[in-house]
């Protein structure tokens, strides 16, 4: 299978998911608007959601799945099965012992951590504090789900790990569409998405177990014992984990900073899931892929390979998420209006909104590269590097936050976050080319200006077409009027940029084709089942 059809495997699934939690998002801005139970649960939802995705996505995809790959090609899948086995053991003893002491400290923590800010309203504070107990056990479900994700990754089945994190967003509208139906109040859909989100933990985990079991993987529990093998998994995974779930660290200091001003926890979460879609759908795509396909080739001592596979990413990559971030700067107002604006989302929501998705629009690239340069660390189970980059943009990203946040509410916090991302993306790619682990490729060198003009010609464009198209996306206009604007604006901004991007030799057919038939040389992966 090619690089980009693997990349499209994931990608599907992710947008699946992506699409899904904006529909989510719309339904609850709808509801909540940016008011003190959006606050509460969003608060509340961070904390069990920075902790998935530090040791689920951060630490399993990038410890685990090298040492599951070795142990196939050492031991076959009977060596397998028992490493994963073992890791399980060790991983549902630690998850339940977490689990319990998180949930007794609660009340300390959302005190301390999550938001200090809501102290002052004392039924925000224990909304805040009931939610997180409900829903911090979606932490171990996601964490054992993440790891059975990283077997199916290492066996070149993807689709199941990627579409399970869909029924999250599917319950969860489903929770609103029946507080809709019912004429529920804010506080009572609060508590029902909170019920949902574990629901959801528990659904999701069920699905990457059969799936696993589809690929010819039982696993057993076995007593927790701390084997060669579990040690060396835990010595990579605890670096791994603060490197891979570095947005999520900023993102939860970032909630902790913002519990001083009313609605601007929602105002950032709202901002978040919309360019989540792009970040999402490339970045975790690329991650994903990318990780196991470049220990492969490492292990092989193909550094040729390795090389190309660095390269070609970083060139889907800049092709598809330079346009989407100049978009995002240029028409973050009218998107946001479209999307959201609606019930108890008022015209300030929408400007509060717009500012910080412009923000971070500037920061996607950053975002999605860093996701791109981890895995030639990680493939070559060096852990501690990133992890090290990683500090220091904590260091900037809080600096930064507490410094803006005064001057600029949120729209601070987003700034702060986007340039931590750039200072870390820099660091990790400088430290590749120094070390020798990133090689010069002339096509792609002439190819990021070309991508760049265009897209910033496309944006001049866009900006021109929005003024033209005013009347059209002002608040007062329907939604059936607004609609087909934006997506107007949308088409028109494509036609353009992939113009200019081919005109100028930024993208050629050569280049698609040689990334559709990359892999075409590799061994076969193993069949994709497809009731996985």
């Amino acid at each position: 299978m090619s690089l980009v059809k693997k990349f499209a495997t994931v990608a599907s699934g992710t947008l699946m998911s992506r699409v899904f939690g904006l529909t989510r998002e719309m339904l609850m801005a709808a509801a909540l608007g940016t008011g003190p139970v959006a606050d509460a649960f969003n608060a509340a939802f961070r904390f069990p959601n920075t902790f998935r995705r530090l040791f689920a996505e951060g630490a399993f995809n990038a410890a685990f799945v090298p040492l599951f790959a070795k142990e196939i090609e050492a031991n076959g899948m009977e060596g397998a099965k028992r490493f994963s086995e073992e890791v399980f053991g060790v991983l549902f003893t630690v998850l339940m012992a977490l689990t319990i002491l998180m949930e007794l400290s609660m009340p300390l923590i959302v005190r301390t951590v999550i938001a200090p800010g809501f102290l002052d309203d004392p039924v925000k504070f224990g909304n805040t504090v009931s939610m997180a107990i409900i829903m911090f056990p979606y932490l171990a479900c996601m964490s054992l789900a993440a790891m059975m994700s990283g077997m199916l990754n290492s066996l070149h089945r993807y689709f199941a790990a990627a579409v399970a994190p869909v029924f999250l967003n599917v319950i969860l509208i489903g929770v609103l569409a029946y507080a809709w139906y019912k004429g529920h109040d804010g506080i009572t859909i609060g508590y029902g998405l909170s019920w949902g989100v574990m629901a959801a933990g528990l659904v999701q985990l069920a699905i990457v177990w059969f799936a696993v079991r589809n690929a010819g993987i039982s696993i057993g529990f076995r007593l927790p014992h701390f084997t060669p093998n579990v040690r060396r998994l835990l010595v990579l995974a605890l670096p791994a984990a603060i490197t891979g779930g570095i947005t999520q660290i900023n993102l939860l200091v970032n909630t902790n900073i913002a519990s001083g001003r009313e609605g601007a926890v929602t105002s950032l979460a709202n901002a978040d899931r919309v360019y989540q879609l792009p970040l999402g759908v490339v970045g975790i795509a690329v991650a994903t892929v990318l990780l196991p396909e470049l220990a492969r080739a490492l292990r092989s001592g193909n550094l040729k390979e390795a090389g190309s596979l660095q390269n070609r990413s970083v060139e889907f990559i800049l092709f598809l998420t330079l346009p989407a971030a100049a978009a995002l700067l240029v028409m973050s107002e009218p998107i946001i209006r479209l999307l959201l604006e609606r019930g108890e989302f008022t015209v300030e929501s929408t400007r509060r909104v717009s500012n910080i998705l412009a923000v971070y629009g500037l920061g996607l690239p950053a975002f999605v590269l860093i996701k791109a340069f981890i895995p030639g660390f990680f493939a070559r189970e060096d852990t501690r590097t990133p992890m090290i980059f990683a500090a220091v943009s904590v260091v900037i990203n809080v600096s930064m936050a507490l410094t803006l946040f005064p001057l600029m509410a949120e729209t601070g916090i987003a700034t702060a976050e986007v340039t931590a991302g750039w200072v870390n993306a820099i660091l990790l790619f400088v430290t590749l080319v120094w070390r020798g682990h990133w090689g010069r490729d002339i096509p792609l060198l002439t190819r990021i200006p070309r991508l760049i003009f265009s897209a910033a010609a496309m944006a001049l464009v866009l900006y021109y077409a929005i003024q033209w198209a005013a009347p059209y996306l002002a608040s007062h206009t329907p939604v059936h009027v607004q609609a087909p604007v934006v997506f107007g604006l949308i088409l028109l901004s494509m036609v353009v940029y992939f113009l200019l991007a081919f005109a100028t030799g930024g993208a050629s057919f050569g280049m698609i084709r040689r990334n559709v038939k990359r892999g075409s040389k590799t061994p076969a992966a193993p069949p994709e089942d497809p009731a996985a």
